[in-house]
């Protein structure tokens, strides 16, 4: 009878908070209880692709047409799937060699790439370049038809990414040389390489914004995290996320998210300032699973995990930001600014300690109109948008619930 209560209880506190129980990572592909292992993400026109590297039963690509709601596996099915991108029309999966979809997954065909095991994947134009296990980086310049073996020759390449007319590969743990760690450049289509200072470090993933080069590393006795470089690679830094394994990176305009490993209790963040803070957002993920890859489409961002695809609307996940990681003496809810506003308005408020945080906004007759923040986040300052475009004039309220403190105020939308 108490379980059968608390259930209840619980049902009726998520129907009054209307939608705060959803705000969070929804499973979209799971194998069919299975944990499957989703080592690739990308799209191509109105479809998203999963590449499937784990178990046997499951590998394979697979594609969705409805934004991740449902997934049907392609033809090619039978191998494990580490990388995918997409060039124009052309489609490129890594398994054991390249293979080549060019009418959106229906089939495939293998290149002439058919023997060492690709690890990662980037193109440039024309030009596609296969990172692989022990060989280091592969070129095609006619779009797959033929491959070269480049100057980087002898690496385990985990993270390509291209930047104008850089090209950037992460190597990873090659029979234990930590010599041949880290990110090398190459500015002349891979015909020549250069290991840059970011050395000794086992690199998993790489993500580039203008001239910022990110860099996640993974190494088994040092979890050293993401690495900046703001000068095309030049020099690094260490960012403030620094004792995780980073096994995927992905921008989107301001915004870096980054997964992690399941060394720690949370798999994923987020800095909206270029690596300076961070903030994880793994609401919804379970524990003890791995983030490996990472999408963004339609205004979802995916990530593919050792327990299957997840997906998040991208909107609940940028629409707060740490302000200062210097933590505050006190609880404490701002006034928003501006006030009166039309569409958008932010919210800061401070936490002293880490807390399980829930700002949401009222209409004037106290019914919910949206959740703004709903999860646990470490102590400091942080400020949140509310777009308020669909929404009509007037007063409305918003309200902070985080442990003891709960505090409300009254901000008014002028259109």
């Amino acid at each position: 009878m108490k379980k059968i209560k608390l259930i209840l209880f619980s049902f009726i506190i998520c129907s009054l908070l209307s939608g705060i129980c959803e705000a969070q990572w929804v499973q979209v592909l799971n194998g069919t209880g299975n944990n499957i292992t989703a080592s690739a993400l990308a799209f191509h026109g109105n479809n998203i692709f999963a590449g499937i590297s784990y178990p046997i039963s499951h590998n394979g690509v697979y594609i969705s047409t409805n934004d991740g709601a449902s997934w049907i596996r392609t033809s090619l099915n039978n191998r494990n799937i580490s990388a995918i991108t997409v060039n124009g029309n052309n489609i490129y999966a890594a398994t054991n060699g390249v293979f080549l979809s060019t009418d959106d997954g229906t089939s495939w065909i293998q290149t002439t790439l058919n023997n060492p095991n690709v690890l990662s994947l980037a193109v440039n134009g024309n030009n596609v370049f296969a990172g692989t296990y022990g060989n280091g980086v592969y070129l095609s310049a006619n779009n797959g038809s033929t491959w070269t073996q480049t100057s980087l020759n002898n690496r385990n390449i985990k993270a390509l990414t291209v930047n104008g007319n850089y090209i950037f590969a992460g190597a990873a743990s090659y029979n234990f040389d930590t010599a041949t760690y880290g990110v090398y450049k190459s500015s002349d289509n891979g015909t020549t390489w250069a290991q840059t200072s970011l050395n000794h470090q086992s690199i998993f993933s790489l993500a580039n914004s203008g001239n910022n080069i990110f860099a996640g590393t993974s190494n088994t006795f040092n979890h050293n995290g993401v690495f900046l470089s703001v000068d095309n690679g030049i020099t690094w830094t260490q960012s403030s996320l620094n004792n995780q394994d980073i096994y995927s990176l992905i921008v989107n305009g301001n915004n870096i998210f980054a997964g992690a490993g399941i060394q720690v209790p949370y798999s994923f963040y987020l800095s909206t300032n270029n690596g300076i803070n961070w903030v994880q957002r793994s609401d919804g993920l379970p524990s003890g699973y791995s983030i490996i890859s990472l999408c963004i489409f339609n205004n979802f961002i995916f990530a593919g995990s050792t327990h299957g695809v997840y997906r998040r609307q991208l909107s609940e996940l940028v629409g707060i930001q740490p302000i200062s990681n210097e933590v505050p003496n006190q609880f404490s809810l701002s006034q928003n600014y501006p006030n009166p506003f039309n569409p958008t308005t932010k919210i800061r408020f401070a936490l002293p300690k880490s807390s399980f945080a829930i700002l949401v906004v009222y209409d004037l007759l106290g019914r919910e109109m949206e959740t703004l923040v709903s999860e646990q986040l470490n102590a400091g300052t942080y400020e949140a948008d509310w777009n308020a475009d669909k929404f009509s004039s007037g007063i409305y309220y918003y309200k902070l619930v985080a442990g003891d403190f709960v505090e409300t105020k009254k901000m008014v939308l002028i259109k």
